[in-house]
Order: structure tokens, then sequence, then C-alpha cells
């Protein structure tokens, strides 16, 4: 970790509120938290997404995140892990790897779309053609609950990264297993 933290060995994810600025950490938990609570994006989607905006923050515990087995080892339940079928891992690899062919084209934009919100939001907001493409396979409510989750996994991606917290982080995954 780049900050001092008391170990935490009962935490799967280390609580930096625990020692620092306990009212706003907590706060960011909660607002990394709300988008698998009450997003209503496909589950399949939002993964693509979210995973798509790990490769960019560099947030190897982000990269490592499986929401339908990871959420669960949290002790959470219901909100976007029942939202459709989960994404197997050939998605989320080629995903980490920036090929979205096995995507379909909804998938497609909304992950380009988190790209482009994460590498360049004012050229998000001045490319016309592509909010043209983008709102012929979303609706305004799918876009806002993107935007809102998107903005979520950058601002906690990159807390976790920039801090070291996704060097201490005992959420595992397929990318924690091969190295």
């Amino acid at each position: 970790m780049r900050v001092e933290l008391a170990p935490q060995p009962q935490n799967p994810i280390p609580d930096l509120s625990v020692q620092y600025s306990p009212e706003i950490v907590r706060a960011s938990g909660a607002f990394a938290m709300a988008p698998y609570q009450y997003s209503k994006l496909p589950l399949r989607l939002f993964e693509a997404c979210r995973i798509a905006t790990a490769v960019i923050n560099g947030c190897t515990v982000c990269m490592n995140w499986r929401a339908q087995r990871d959420l669960r080892i949290l002790g959470y339940d219901g909100g976007v892990i029942e939202q459709g079928n989960a994404p197997d891992e050939a998605m989320y690899q080629a995903v980490l790897g920036g090929d979205l062919a096995s995507l379909t084209e909804k998938e497609r934009l909304a992950v380009r779309y988190s790209q482009k919100m994460g590498t360049d939001p004012r050229g998000l907001a001045e490319d016309d053609a592509f909010w043209a493409q983008l709102k012929s396979v979303m609706t305004d409510a799918e876009i806002v609950d993107l935007t809102h989750c998107t903005a979520a996994w950058m601002a906690m991606g990159r807390v976790a990264h920039v801090l070291g917290v996704d060097g201490v982080c005992s959420i595992g995954g397929p990318l924690a297993e091969a190295a």
C-alpha cells in the first residue's frame, strides 16, 4: 500500500475508513456499491463496461473482480447479479484484451461509451455521431444508469489503484491465480 494501514485480515478489501477520513471513505464505499445494488442494466453489459473501465484505471482488484462471485463473498445478494446471464470467463478475458468482437452491438457501444468517458469525456460529449449510435440501442434511462455506474468504477478503481489497495486486496480471480 502507498499509505500506511494496519493489517485487516478479516477484510477481503482493506477498509481505509478505520484510520482515514471515515465519513468520506464510508460515503465513497456506498457510492462504489450503489451500481451493484441499484443498476437496472443486464449483468453481462454491466460487467463488460466495468472490466473495460478497470483496464483504463489499472486497478488489479477491479480486473480480477467478478460481480457474480465476489459480491457474494462480501455478503451481498440481489441487485445487478440477478439481471440476466453471468458473463463467462472468455468474455472477461476478451474485454481485458481489448477484443469486443464477441459482444452484441449494444454491449460494444456501451463499452465504448464507458471507455470514452474514462479517457476522453470532452470528445464523448461532442461526438454527435456516437451519441446517435448509442441512442439507437440504449434508452436514456440506460445511458444515465451506465454513466453513474462508470463514474463509480472510475472513481473507486482509481482510488484503489493509486493508494495501492488493489495490491493487498484478497478478492482473487483468474488474473490473481495466473500471477
